[in-house]
């Protein structure tokens, strides 16, 4: 892991000495070609099943640690990256936990195309926040598996208001064996204080055959107060997508003064006889996820969300007939924790700005 990550930072500084003259006359270009940021957050864990405690999952732990780095090449040529040091970085694994490697081309304002390794195009906004900004998530969150190669192709009005996307990629359910395909199509749309996450996904499970997912994110915003509010259908028949397999996320959250976040938030996952057991999620289930918490910004909550305190609880009820499931009957999940974020090229140059400035002084 050291290894790797130590390679990954020698090739960004390699990238970064390329362009360092120009980085000293205007250190906006820099930054618009090659952005690098680092994304660390520690968590004491504290987990119970029906009172008693779970030291096996409760602990110390470095829940994510983060590699981004973004850029624009040219006019019409952006590029993404975000890779995990958090887990193991072999070589075998290493493209694994790379969650999305992406180039995208804009011939103009409107139409943007995508391909590499993407995120799986699903509506809803429990789904769309990165991992690093949750505490707990429903059962389909932590199962679904959202990063796959492929291509999109979006569309965004003039307005700039609305963007619909369809994604042709690898199906979460894909096998080493086999290579099934997904196609996604997503809008996501902003009017007023409502922004909708919407999309129906097919996502093959077998040869000819596809789970089919009807998921409407909703969020509502007014002022320093936010409610977003997801609901997802899934199954391999029309009929399915009845409410036999679904799950339900809602999350209210309101920052109180400048640097303080409080929210609450309940999940709900019923897995149906309809559910693809490739899912992770085994039929029977019927589990609810109610708890809340509070995020403190040292840096001021409106403006810089770069350093974050917070503490969160959740308790589960119902049953969940995957043993190894996240979220099992009457369990109960606590965690503390501190998350930073660096512009690593950001500082440098702010260092290489402050250091001409010195030598214009002594001049």
């Amino acid at each position: 892991m050291k290894k790797t990550f130590t390679t990954i930072l020698c090739l960004a500084a390699m990238a970064l000495c390329t362009h360092v003259a120009k980085a000293q006359d205007d250190s906006r270009d820099i930054n618009d070609i090659f952005k690098l940021g680092v994304e660390l957050r520690f968590d004491y864990l504290s987990q119970a099943l029906a009172g008693e405690p779970r030291p096996d999952v409760s602990g110390f732990e470095a829940r994510y640690f983060n590699l981004r780095m973004d850029g624009r090449i040219s006019d019409k040529f952006t590029y993404s990256w975000r890779q995990r040091f958090n887990r193991v970085n072999s070589l075998s694994s290493f493209a694994h936990n790379t969650d999305w490697l992406t180039l995208t081309y804009k011939p103009t304002a409107n139409w943007a195309i995508s391909g590499g390794k993407q995120v799986l195009m699903i509506g809803g906004w429990e789904y769309d926040r990165a991992p690093i900004d949750l505490y707990f998530c429903s059962e389909f969150w932590n199962n679904v598996s959202c990063y796959q190669l492929g291509g999109s192709v979006a569309y965004t009005t003039n307005e700039g208001n609305d963007t619909i996307l369809f994604q042709a990629c690898q199906s979460p359910y894909d096998r080493p064996t086999n290579n099934y395909f997904a196609f996604n199509l997503h809008w996501t749309g902003t009017h007023g204080c409502y922004t909708a996450l919407w999309s129906f996904n097919l996502m093959q499970y077998a040869a000819g055959k596809f789970d089919k997912y009807i998921a409407l994110g909703n969020q509502f915003k007014f002022g320093d107060a936010k409610l977003q509010l997801d609901l997802m259908n899934r199954g391999p028949k029309a009929k399915d997508l009845l409410f036999d397999n679904f799950s339900i996320m809602g999350e209210f959250s309101y920052l109180v003064v400048n640097r303080v976040n409080l929210f609450v938030k309940a999940t709900y996952d019923k897995i149906g006889k309809s559910s693809i057991a490739a899912s992770g999620l085994i039929p029977g289930t019927e589990i609810t996820r109610v708890g809340g918490g509070v995020e403190y910004y040292p840096l001021g909550g409106r403006g810089n969300h770069d350093v974050r305190l917070h503490a969160a609880y959740a308790y589960n009820f119902g049953d969940n007939t995957n043993p190894g499931g996240t979220a099992l009957g009457k369990g109960s999940f606590l965690t503390v924790g501190l998350t930073w974020k660096i512009d690593v090229i950001k500082g440098i140059t702010t260092v290489i700005d402050k250091v001409q400035a010195k030598r214009a002084q002594k001049l």
